[in-house]
């Protein structure tokens, strides 16, 4: 018979390897996508990416005896997916041809602002407080400094149009977020994911071909090819199915602080393996952006708390 210290011991060591997948892996990714778009053109890349690693997810949600969505659900998958993949994602892949690793994910970082942004715009009963006000202000101080001409990242050749893509692309996915809460989807969340990054991959593959990319695909290098396995297998498969499993075992609060950990881990490897500038001025942002990121979450957190006592 197994013991409870060992239960629990196993329990510890998923909880561990789960958390290092969406803080590690995840960071990792951006430094990934930078090399993956090296040879194949960003939408087909992330399409490819998407929609392999949706139809994995969506069989084994299946063979776990998940229920396929009905009808009506898909009206709402498709706005998610277009929202997450191939407007958020898109952009995304497409900016990395040219705008840093490091850069582009401490701009997807301000993520959490932008929703506040938003539910205080669009949701009933939610008002942003002094402390998230002041993150949002230390936040959007900390992106200018990354885009704006004489705030470069240390190269004087900072891509305004590919951060400005990073940011739409941050925005779209921050709108499809909170359309997701109230959203009719089906009630696997684990379902619900496949089918969305599995019709958001179909999305980006169509618009890559629309836009001429299968013209420009030719030699692709092994270098771009393993960035593409790593991301379909570690960055979408692997994590996604990790963060799902920890929404089931803990709060959500303690698995946003992946939002803190992933631009550090992607601007660390940028400056290590891909000799991305790291300069005192990135620094400042990073730090920036990551206490936006405390105070806004911490003011949600505030916020919900005198809700429920009312």
């Amino acid at each position: 018979m197994t013991s409870t210290s060992t239960i629990k011991e196993h329990q510890t060591t998923k909880l561990l390897l789960a958390f290092i997948a969406i803080y590690f892996v995840w960071g990792s990714t951006y430094l990934a996508i930078r090399y993956a778009v090296e040879s194949i053109p960003p939408l087909l890349m992330m399409g490819t990416r998407s929609l392999i690693a949706g139809l994995i997810i969506v069989t084994w949600s299946w063979t776990r005896g998940d229920k396929k969505p009905k009808t009506e659900h898909f009206p709402s998958l498709l706005i998610i997916a277009t929202s997450f993949f191939l407007v958020g994602h898109g952009l995304l892949a497409w900016a990395e041809q040219t705008v840093p690793s490091g850069l582009a994910a401490l701009l997807v970082a301000s993520e959490p602002a932008w929703i506040a942004v938003i539910e205080s715009l669009v949701v009933q009963n939610y008002t942003l407080g002094m402390r998230g006000i002041i993150g949002l202000i230390v936040g959007f101080v900390g992106i200018a400094l990354l885009v704006v001409p004489t705030g470069d990242f240390g190269t004087g050749n900072t891509d305004v149009i590919g951060a400005a893509a990073v940011i739409i692309g941050t925005l779209s996915w921050s709108g499809g977020a909170v359309y997701s809460r109230v959203a009719k989807l089906p009630s696997s969340p684990m379902m619900a994911a496949g089918f969305e990054i599995t019709i958001g991959g179909a999305l980006l593959l169509l618009a890559g071909a629309l836009f001429g990319e299968i013209s420009e695909l030719h030699t692709v290098s092994l270098r771009s090819l393993l960035a593409l396995l790593y991301l379909i297998i570690f960055g979408s498969v692997i994590a996604f199915t990790a963060y799902v499993w920890l929404l089931s075992r803990i709060s959500a609060t303690r698995i946003s602080t992946h939002t803190y950990v992933n631009p550090v881990i992607a601007v660390l490897l940028g400056w290590i393996l891909a000799d991305e500038p790291l300069t005192f001025l990135t620094l400042v942002a990073a730090a920036g952006i990551i206490l936006s990121i405390y105070l806004v979450f911490s003011d949600r957190a505030h916020t919900k708390n005198e809700l429920a006592d009312k």
